[in-house]
């Protein structure tokens, strides 16, 4: 039971007094007072009897209700968009702020001056290069055929005359089309903006460039009319290959003025801008040609030419272009660009360079150098090559400095300096004359040793007692050294640096054999004097500068060196390089009809091969070898330099009255080199050869020397002297009967 109970619930306690009395009070409905609150029956009588119409109530109080909430939440919508708009606002107008802090003040922007221009012209007055920016005149848009302007309308700004500097319909139809085409298709710059861009701005595709030209910009268009606008962009923009504005362009590719272009060139200008490095005819014609017919359906769009005009200019541009930049007259060139600063200090306006440069030798001198590399750069392993031509007087008819310019603008003809070897020993030989000795002075090609150095001839083989001339024309090392012994290091030195030579030289024993290094042009500089009857000259290129406008800023005035070698001693020098090139080392080299002289140089382990020549048009120096000073493959001086010079001199002779070297005639020892030989060598070795032609008889005031002393026999007479294509230093085998 106790389990049941305490099962059935839980424990109650027993009440006393009021709490007991009052436990079991209760009241039932009819209690209550009618009509109140808690009389939920009633109200439960009224809501059934009143159903009907507490409906309609009900609904119009929820209408209102949600009338009430769209009216918040559009007034919610009001206010944060005033909020957002008004924070929007303050953004741009910091962003505005902080861009015009980054640009110049707005009141000293000034259009800036077009960079100058350097145009280097030739001989003929034609124009060889072109440095700085390639800018044409300014052409005023009057003067302009009127479809040129609407082309670049049509197809960069339609709204060009509509619009404040930035045009928003533009931009947004550039977003609309570069988002369904997935890519940047279509820009929405106006050409002011890019004018801006051109005149103020770099080019790099930031979100601050772009709203620097957007205010630049605005500022273009408040202080400029929209022509003078177009006029400036048009006279400014870019078209590739180095050419800004319409003017160069014209010129670069259509070789005419801009004032002169047809609609189909006007329309291929236009279509250059969106990319002229990709499309500049020279480098891309079919390109290009594909755009300017963009351009043409843009026009004939606009109502600027009719369709039937549009279909008639298709294909019709004439692109004549000059290939640009890879020319060798560039290093003529850069080493203008170097002596300008001196000549003129600095350039703040364009300028024309007159020079000394004659197209056609340059043309000339750069086939002859190119041709000969590329048939033999393999067999003999020669890489580059130099060569610098230039009157008697100093003034450089042509200059190439390598094979390639486009390759490598490293001028290998004024900056290289390189060992000259035998080319080196005609001022050894000067030195000796002007100290008393003759062409047919005596010495020995025996072997030496001077503390312990041995110098030797090509073929370790000596020829015993031999004249000044015979040694000058076979290159014999020996006696060049035993004759700079004789005068003196210190003399040849000071000889060198008189006729020209400005690189610092040695004073040592091999000085002799051409050890210390000297560049082209000043070797063949040095030659000059020997050409020219002694007198002393300066290489130069530049004989005039003036301004685009006329005004001569820069005359060149005439050298004032003077005599350097005396006439008598020019007559002596002329003889023996003379017999270089009719039977020495150089014997290859020939122009018919002209009297020619020179040296051939070799340097240690065929590093350096080289040939100095001169008539008294012309003196020409070759120099091939290889950047790295790496060795050849046994290229002398009388093998491919000699090639080069007599390609490049025969044509350079062509039509020119022949002139005989000065001081060059004289009665004196043997006509040629042949009867010195004969001297020296059997009999025999002169037996089918023609005899030579005798000499013209001494001008006034030549040098005549004492009969030549007949040589005695060489230790070996049987010896075979260098080949004509072997080191300078020895006569062909066939000279003494081999071939």
């Amino acid at each position: 039971m106790a389990w049941g109970r305490k099962k059935g619930g839980a424990r109650k306690e027993p009440l006393f007094g009021l709490p007991a009395a009052l436990a079991d009070l209760r009241l039932s409905p009819d209690d209550r007072v009618p009509g109140g609150g808690d009389d939920k029956p009633a109200k439960s009588k009224r809501r059934s009897d009143d159903s009907s119409s507490e409906k309609p109530r009900a609904s119009r109080s929820g209408s209102k209700r949600r009338s009430k909430s769209r009216g918040i939440r559009v007034g919610r919508l009001f206010y944060w968009t005033a909020v957002l708009g008004l924070w929007a606002g303050i953004a741009v107008i910091g962003v505005v702020v902080w861009v015009g802090a980054h640009l110049p003040p707005i009141q000293s922007l000034e259009i800036p001056k077009r960079p100058p221009t350097i145009q280097i012209v030739g001989l003929d007055g034609s124009v060889l290069a072109q440095r700085g920016e390639m800018a044409g005149a300014n052409v005023a848009l009057k003067d302009l055929p009127p479809y040129l302007p609407k082309a670049f309308i049509a197809i960069e700004d339609r709204r060009f005359y509509s619009h404040y500097g930035v045009d928003p319909v533009g931009i947004l139809r550039a977003a609309v089309t570069n988002i369904l085409h997935r890519g940047v298709s279509q820009g929405g710059s106006t050409l002011t903006q890019q004018l801006a861009k051109n005149l103020f701005l770099t080019q790099e595709r930031t979100m601050q460039r772009k709203l620097q030209e957007a205010e630049l910009a605005l500022w273009l268009e408040r202080k400029h009319s929209k022509n003078e606008l177009l006029e400036l962009y048009l006279n400014r923009v870019y078209f590739g290959s180095g050419a800004y504005g319409v003017e160069a362009a014209a010129q670069r590719y259509f070789g005419k003025s801009a004032k002169n272009v047809t609609v189909a060139e006007a329309a291929m200008l236009a279509g250059l801008v969106k990319s002229p490095s990709r499309l500049a005819p020279n480098r891309n014609p079919e390109g290009a040609e594909q755009r300017a017919q963009v351009v043409l359906a843009a026009m004939a769009d606009a109502k600027f030419i009719t369709e039937a005009q549009a279909k008639a200019s298709m294909g019709q541009p004439s692109i004549n272009v000059k290939p640009a930049g890879a020319g060798t007259v560039n290093y003529v060139a850069d080493w203008i660009g170097e002596v300008l600063d001196d000549l003129v200090g600095q350039i703040d306006q364009d300028i024309v360079v007159q020079t000394t440069i004659d197209p056609k030798l340059q043309g000339v001198a750069e086939a002859s150098i190119i041709d000969e590399l590329a048939a033999k750069s393999v067999k003999f392993n020669v890489s580059q090559g130099a060569l610098v031509a230039m009157t008697p007087d100093g003034a450089v008819r042509a200059m190439v400095g390598g094979r390639n310019y486009s390759e490598s603008q490293y001028n290998r003809a004024v900056t290289a300096k390189r060992q000259p070897g035998s080319a080196f020993k005609p001022f050894v030989y000067l030195t000796a004359v002007e100290s008393g000795l003759t062409p047919d002075t005596i010495r020995q090609d025996a072997p030496l040793d001077i503390k312990g150095w041995k110098p030797e001839n090509y073929t370790h083989e000596y020829f015993g007692s031999v004249t000044l001339t015979q040694a000058l024309a076979m290159s014999l090392n020996t006696v060049a050294v035993r004759l700079g012994l004789e005068v003196g290091p210190k003399s040849v030195v000071r000889t060198a640096h008189r006729l020209g030579i400005s690189s610092k030289l040695e004073a040592n024993t091999s000085i002799a054999l051409g050890t210390s290094e000297v560049s082209v042009i000043e070797l063949v500089g040095a030659y000059a004097p020997f050409a020219n009857g002694g007198l002393g000259v300066s290489p130069h290129v530049v004989t005039k500068i003036r301004t685009s406008t006329g005004k001569v800023l820069y005359d060149r005035p005439a050298d004032q060196l003077g005599q350097v070698i005396e006439p008598r001693y020019v007559a002596m020098m002329n003889s023996m390089m003379r017999e270089t090139l009719i039977s020495g080392t150089a014997r290859k080299a020939e122009i018919p009809g002209w009297t020619a002289a020179g040296k051939t140089g070799t340097s240690q382990d065929y590093r350096d091969a080289w040939f100095i020549g001169y008539t008294a048009n012309l003196v020409t120096g070759v120099w091939l070898g290889n950047d790295d000073n790496s060795p050849t493959k046994k290229a002398t001086g009388g093998g491919l330099p000699v090639e080069v010079w007599s390609h490049f001199m025969k044509a350079a002779h062509q039509g020119v009255p022949v002139a005989a070297l000065p001081n060059s005639q004289a009665s004196w020892g043997p006509s040629n080199l042949m009867q010195i030989s004969s001297q020296i060598s059997p009999p025999q070795a002169t037996v089918g050869r023609a005899p030579p032609p005798p000499m013209p008889a001494p001008s006034a005031g030549g040098y005549r020397p004492p009969p030549p002393t007949r040589a005695s026999a060489p230790p070996n007479p049987n010896a075979r002297p260098e080949p004509a294509a072997g080191l300078d230093g020895w006569l062909v085998d066939r000279l003494f009967g081999g071939r």
